[in-house]
């Protein structure tokens, strides 16, 4: 199937590239709500990474940033309503990803939450206070009709991410990729046997020597990865040696950028 990227104004559209079997409507869009890089007028900018999906059977926010004041504030510039939020996905137990969470929790208690081993025991309790669904993940499993976890990856650091599943091909959105971006992109292929169309989120590797970075995107083109969007803890030369290997397929990201798929 041919892909189009086109530019229209701040959001990128891929179409057509719906999967009528997994229950989405027309649109699907994907809206950074929190990031360390800068996109939209009027939004705050600040270390951390939210994502919000909408379209798809749920409307899900993975990951909800640093500050719940900041999480907030770019929901109404962008808005968008807090109470629209079917179910959050925490991608692992690091404040920069779990710190608006309670202050969502505040305005909407009606969502689902799905964790990984490993959140602190204050924040499971704080979480159930708000009588939510809590949802513990291990293994890759369905969060809505297309929408799927990565299952847990890594040692140290539990952490999942959240796959898209498409007709072209998957689209990754990733927390911050502690178990190693190139890791996960495997993963994702391994449980559908697809390629990957857009991978997208903190790459963690703001350390990286650029050698390494260079190895990681030659393991991005051998998986066929088509798009890529770094942001978060990404860090400034690996997403400028992204963008001199991706071209125009490098999309950038940063709060406010939405894409499109219709």
């Amino acid at each position: 199937m041919k892909l189009l990227a086109i530019l229209i104004g701040s959001i990128v559209s891929f179409g057509p590239i719906s999967e009528a079997s997994a229950g989405w409507g027309a649109r699907v869009t994907m809206t950074v709500l929190y990031d360390d890089y800068p996109y939209k007028k009027g939004l705050i900018t600040k270390r951390g990474f939210s994502c919000m999906i909408k379209g798809t059977e749920k409307t899900i926010l993975f990951d909800t940033g640093g500050e719940g004041d900041i999480l907030l504030h770019n929901f109404r510039m962008l808005k968008v309503s807090p109470d629209d939020i079917d179910t959050v996905v925490i991608s692992h137990d690091h404040g920069d990803h779990t710190g608006g969470l309670l202050s969502l929790l505040s305005v909407n208690s009606k969502v689902s939450v799905f964790v990984p081993p490993g959140i602190s025991h204050t924040l499971t309790q704080q979480i159930l206070s708000h009588q939510v669904r809590l949802v513990p993940v291990s293994k890759p499993m369905p969060i809505c009709k297309g929408v799927y976890s990565s299952g847990v990856m890594g040692k140290e650091i539990l952490e999942q991410s959240l796959i898209l599943k498409t007709r072209a091909g998957l689209i990754l959105i990733t927390g911050c990729s502690h178990p190693g971006i190139t890791n996960i992109i495997g993963r994702a292929i391994a449980i559908f046997n697809k390629p990957v169309l857009f991978v997208f989120g903190g790459f963690h590797l703001e350390s990286a020597p650029e050698n390494t970075i260079r190895m990681i995107i030659k393991k991005f083109i051998t998986y066929g990865v088509r798009k890529v969007g770094g942001s978060h803890c990404t860090g400034f030369r690996a997403m400028q040696l992204f963008k001199e290997t991706y071209g125009r397929n490098y999309i950038q990201m940063g709060v406010g950028k939405t894409v499109a798929l219709q």
